[in-house]
């Protein structure tokens, strides 16, 4: 009989902890005792899981300190400051803890793991590894093969992210939004009426999570501004791939949009390599490679859209063309993923289960 594993969910009540859980089950985890923790408002609730209820307990410090030996790996999904308190307590019970946070992503001790990209990082003695950005393991998937054969000099990436990368108050507050504006247009009844339309909101119509109205807009912001006016959304992108990719040389610049949408991420991807490599040797690398699925048939309108990739496992690439801007060595491509799968409760558990194949737990 195949070994089995004592696993824990952190943060197991929200969108991606929920996703987690899923993934566990759905992938067959070879799991011997699951449980679930989150904040004390959670107390008591009961998750469907692995076929059974789960009770949800309490994270706090002294059921951390009761683990040793009962744990084998933890997943993280409930925020930096949890993950800053909490992740090295587990790993001194000598767990290995997979955080989904931003927390430990650029710590030089700390693996940043996209399995099909460099899964060599995980070893025995690194107990905490981090997950990566959400938009950078999308991008990163589909572009390390091609980095293997051709070194990428340079990244320009466009993002349109999707509302559940800000949380389920900011998925409902799509919903109130559009609900609100389709209220306010009742009177254009005729798709080919051209009279001007207002639909922007009056303030105070919802709650707002976003700095926005997302509901028919797009905010060219995800989350905070730094110094060079870049955002820390697009400073994940140029860091964390520069280090999922062991190179410190690629030059990324990064524009990261929030859309009025549901669920899964889009991006626009420009890159500049060493060498040309021609389309047909890129669709054949691209169709060969882990995780990967190519959607590229632009006479007959085939190409990923995120309505498809909605709760979808893969990452999906399409729209590969040479860049006619270029002198030869450019290419432009869309890659859709959903956010909260492949983005982060997918790759986490992708990560558990290379640490059970490269037998490091």
């Amino acid at each position: 009989m195949s070994k089995k594993y004592n696993v824990a969910v952190v943060g197991a009540t929200g969108a991606v902890g929920h996703e987690m859980v899923n993934m566990l089950t759905s992938r067959k985890f070879p799991i011997n005792e699951l449980r679930l923790f989150a904040s004390a408002r959670s107390l008591g609730k009961k998750m469907k899981a692995v076929g059974k209820q789960i009770q949800v307990e309490e994270l706090n410090k002294e059921n951390v300190s009761k683990l040793k030996g009962k744990v084998d790996v933890a997943l993280f999904s409930a925020g930096g400051s949890i993950s800053k308190e909490y992740a090295k307590l587990f790993t001194e019970q000598g767990i290995f803890v997979i955080d989904n946070s931003s927390a430990w992503r650029m710590d030089p001790e700390v693996p940043l793991v996209v399995p099909e990209v460099n899964s060599h990082a995980l070893n025995a003695n690194s107990k905490l590894i981090a997950n990566p950005n959400c938009s950078t393991i999308q991008m990163v998937v589909v572009l390390a093969p091609l980095h293997k054969v051709s070194r990428i000099k340079r990244i320009i990436v466009s993002t349109y992210q999707s509302t559940s990368g800000a949380g389920g108050r900011a998925m409902q507050q799509l919903y109130d939004e559009s609900k609100a504006v389709i209220n306010n247009l009742s009177k254009f009844d005729s798709v080919i009426d051209v009279t001007p339309v207002d639909y922007k909101l009056k303030e105070g119509v919802v709650n707002r999570v976003l700095p926005y109205q997302i509901a028919y807009n797009l905010i060219p912001q995800i989350d905070m501004f730094t110094e060079n006016l870049y955002t820390k959304e697009e400073m994940k992108m140029v860091n964390e791939t520069r280090k999922i990719l062991e190179d410190s040389q690629i030059q990324v610049s990064a524009t990261c949009v929030r859309v009025p949408i549901l669920r899964a991420h889009s991006e626009t991807v420009w890159i500049e390599l060493e060498k040309k490599i021609s389309l047909q040797e890129v669709n054949r690398l691209l169709s060969g490679a882990p995780g990967v699925t190519v959607v590229d048939d632009p006479l007959n309108k085939k190409y990923p859209m995120p309505v498809d990739c909605a709760n979808e496992q893969m990452t999906y690439v399409g729209r590969i063309r040479e860049d006619i801007s270029s002198s030869g060595n450019g290419l432009t491509m869309w890659i859709v993923s959903d956010n909260l799968l492949k983005g982060a409760a997918l790759n986490a558990v992708e990560i558990a289960e290379a640490l059970i194949k490269k037998q490091v737990i």
